[in-house]
């Protein structure tokens, strides 16, 4: 913006001194001829005036010499019938044109232009005064009117674009300020507030700026207490859950149970403490290893694929993979990505989980996606599900500058996978095996 302000101010202040300047340096050069014929003129009405008094060859012609045009070769007087005193620079028939009009006139001659002023002497006979100019004499300071011109037509146009510079500086200065404020504000900055500067219309808009921040932490503050009271109000059916689950008979499916409520309650506990913080300040910069996550979900689903008889497997998880994300969330993940595998796909359906530094992916031996642009649709995905686990999944992955992938499974089915960065090469052959394939 203020490089386009500069040229626009460069392109005006240029055509304005052009407008004034091209004319001006035709006046300037019709000037100096001008002043050059004026001289000519006053050194040829001197001459007239010894011509009206004394019509003496002798005297005329140390009349002639005696002029600073005589002496310069530039002076003479054309008598009739006789060779013209001083130095001629034109024709026969150029004097003898002048003398027929008896007026004053100018003829060109080589190398410049004569003055010829006709006139009668004092016994009667009319001659004729020829004052040569030189063509130098014509333009003399004309070259330096010129570069006098020049020099104030840059000073010009360089000051004005100076000046536009300074004052598009400040445009931009709060241009950018908006700009840097609402990124920020975009980043999850709530706090970021502006002053207003510049011009009236973006004193407005940062004004308008502040009022729509301000609108937003209202409303994000009021969500979250919203998510917070009605994650607090969901303590009293879990309670009532978790007594009929202690007083369920021990065995595979109480244990399921009570590590189901463990798991909603400490995803209850999260959601209330990240409503009141703030999903920034909640995350702060907590990471968690992803195959140790997965493996203690593992031990939960685990059980269920061995009541459903689903063969399943894990390739990779030698070492570590760290994710910036707390275990909480990773937990969502995990649990997204299995658990679409057990709602959607038949019983005794084979998975396998892969886990590397790339992310996490899950395959299975299902009927597949058929739409996965819609699979994470919140509301509506297909095959009677809500969108929200995959969209759980989207959304964690963005946090990290991932992705989510859904893809064809080498098995057949669908393969849904979490991305920390690039697509994952998993390893060629399983290291470790829950359960081989049937």
């Amino acid at each position: 913006m203020r490089w386009a302000l500069n040229r626009l101010a460069l392109a005006i202040t240029s055509m304005v001194a052009l407008a004034f300047l091209v004319p001006l340096a035709f006046a300037t050069r019709q000037i100096a001829y001008d002043r050059a014929i004026s001289e000519a003129r006053q050194q040829a009405t001197a001459m007239v005036t010894v011509l009206g008094v004394d019509s003496d060859l002798v005297e005329l012609t140390n009349a002639v010499a005696s002029t600073a045009a005589g002496s310069a070769g530039q002076l003479a007087v054309h008598l009739p019938e006789l060779a013209p005193i001083g130095t001629s620079h034109l024709t026969t028939g150029q004097v003898q044109r002048a003398l027929s009009e008896r007026r004053s006139a100018t003829a060109e001659a080589p190398g410049g232009i004569a003055y010829l002023q006709p006139t009668v002497m004092s016994d009667g006979r009319t001659v004729v005064v020829e004052v040569f100019v030189p063509q130098e004499e014509t333009r003399r300071g004309v070259l330096t009117a010129w570069l006098a011109l020049s020099g104030l037509a840059v000073v010009l146009v360089g000051g004005s674009t100076l000046l536009a510079d300074r004052l598009g500086s400040q445009l931009v200065r709060s241009t950018r300020q908006l700009a840097a404020a609402t990124r920020r504000l975009g980043g999850g900055e709530l706090n970021e507030r502006i002053t207003p500067t510049g011009p009236r219309e973006l004193r407005d808009a940062a004004r308008d700026f502040n009022t729509m921040a301000d609108d937003l932490r209202r409303l994000l503050d009021r969500e979250r207490e919203l998510a917070a009271d009605l994650s607090h109000r969901l303590r009293t059916p879990l309670t009532g859950l978790r007594l009929d689950v202690e007083a369920m008979p021990p065995g595979p499916i109480a244990e399921r149970m009570q590590q189901a409520c463990d798991l909603l309650d400490e995803e209850l506990e999260a959601i209330i403490n990240g409503a009141r913080l703030g999903s920034i300040e909640s995350r702060g910069t907590e990471q968690c290893d992803l195959v140790e996550v997965l493996a203690d979900r593992l031990a939960f689903w685990s059980v269920l694929a061995e009541d459903q008889e689903r063969p399943w497997e894990v390739v990779g998880g030698n070492e570590p993979v760290m994710v910036p994300m707390p275990a909480s969330e990773v937990i969502l993940v995990v649990d997204a990505l299995l658990g679409n595998v057990f709602s959607h796909t038949p019983d005794g359906t084979a998975f396998r989980v892969l886990v590397s530094g790339s992310g996490l992916l899950v395959d299975d031996a299902g009927p597949g996606i058929a739409d996965p642009a819609s699979a994470v649709r919140r509301g509506f995905s297909g095959a009677g599900s809500t969108g929200l686990g995959l969209d759980i999944v989207r959304r964690a992955a963005e946090t990290v500058r991932g992705q989510l992938v859904i893809d064809r499974s080498p098995l057949g089915g669908a393969r849904i996978g979490f991305l920390l960065h690039a697509a994952p090469e998993p390893p060629e052959q399983p290291r470790r095996t829950r359960r081989a394939f049937s």
